[in-house]
């Protein structure tokens, strides 16, 4: 691990954005204004036409050039558009020209702040109380993992890195940070981030090839609208091996430390156990982890593509036009191949740790 452990250090260093983050493009540039809707009711959307199909808000902005001020929005009434109702907090658009015209205001989205932090907050007790001094572990790597991303991984990209390379090396750094802070360091831990390294490797392996197999572009509508707003050249493809190398990371070590501690577990049961017996009695564990694994992993991404499977259900298109689209081709490779490094990681997470805690001496069960 400790070669694994030195090139992650040495492409941290390679891919670190220099000279701050790029500046956000005019079209991502409107400042949020914080504002809450005080009056709402039916209106024409042009004066005069009587297609009563818009809403008039009245808004007093608690922030922004003129905080205090009330403000007047029309928006549409669609069966696609928010709908908002008296006392709603949302968010303003704020385009930068004239403070006191309202065309310069937009009314974004709602505000999400208050309930968010107190589902944060449930989430973290939950942890604390099962987990105690674990599960304060696991929330600081939790911690990490989101400075690694937000701090390394995307502005990275956009500074222009090849994005995959930098999915390989902020995924390296969460995977020895985190399962080292979580699980302490062991052989144990030791076998867990080799067995999750292994599988990656697989993974970002298998992805590139059926990715250029299967002609992926990663042109999705969002991808094609941030490249379309930087106005600079990002790697698509790339862009889409980095987030199956990632998505794939968090499913790893579930199945990765699981496996290994089934090993660890064994043998403490039963120290008279070799590697064979081990890697027998795991696998047998492992068969029916990865069985439920893999369907979570599918689900997971199901769930994330499901208004795009709607839509195509509706198309009236053949079902295997459907499949080999590019969005829906993207979703079935982006899900095998991260199923394939799953099942791929308990054999060889399971012979690493067979081995490894057949050596060992650990003391028999009281």
């Amino acid at each position: 691990l400790v070669p694994c452990a030195l090139a992650t250090l040495v492409g941290l260093v390679l891919l670190w954005p220099t000279g701050g983050p790029p500046a956000p493009p005019r079209t991502l540039s409107q400042q949020p204004i914080q504002a809450t809707v005080t009056q709402a009711s039916a209106s024409d959307c042009s004066p005069g036409s009587g297609d009563r199909g818009c809403l008039t808000l009245l808004l007093a902005m608690a922030d922004g050039p003129l905080p205090g001020r009330e403000l007047v929005q029309v928006v549409p009434v669609e069966p696609g558009s928010p709908q908002f109702a008296v006392g709603d907090r949302v968010v303003l658009g704020y385009s930068g020209a004239d403070p006191t015209d309202p065309s310069s205001y937009q009314v974004v989205d709602f505000q999400r702040q208050q309930p968010l932090i107190w589902l944060a907050a449930v989430f973290a007790a939950a942890v604390l109380v099962l987990g105690r001094w674990r599960g304060l572990a696991a929330l600081a790597a939790l911690a990490l993992t989101f400075a690694v991303l937000l701090f390394f991984v995307l502005p990275a990209i956009l500074a222009g890195s090849d994005p995959l390379a930098v999915a390989v090396v902020g995924s390296g750094l969460i995977m020895f940070a985190v399962l080292y802070l979580t699980h302490g360091p062991s052989a144990r831990t030791s076998v867990a981030v080799l067995g999750t390294l292994l599988s990656l490797a697989a993974i970002g392996g298998l992805g590139a090839a059926f990715a250029a197999a299967a002609s992926l572009t990663g042109l999705d509508d969002q991808t094609a609208n941030l490249i379309a707003s930087l106005g600079t050249g990002v790697d698509a493809r790339g862009l889409l091996l980095a987030g199956v190398v990632i998505g794939a990371l968090g499913v790893l070590d579930d199945v990765t430390v699981t496996q290994t501690s089934a090993v660890w577990e064994l043998r403490r049961a039963n120290p008279a156990m070799g590697a064979p017996a081990l890697f027998g009695a795991a696998m047998r564990i492992g068969r029916d982890h990865v069985a439920s694994a893999v369907n979570t992993l599918v689900l997971a991404y199901a769930g994330a593509a499901l208004p795009l499977m709607l839509l195509f259900s509706l198309s009236g298109r053949a079902l295997g036009d459907v499949l080999t689209s590019q969005d829906v081709a993207t979703e079935i490779v982006r899900t095998l191949v991260g199923s394939i490094g799953l099942v791929a990681s308990v054999p060889i997470t399971t012979a690493l740790a067979a081995v490894v805690a057949s050596r060992e001496r650990i003391p028999a069960a009281a």
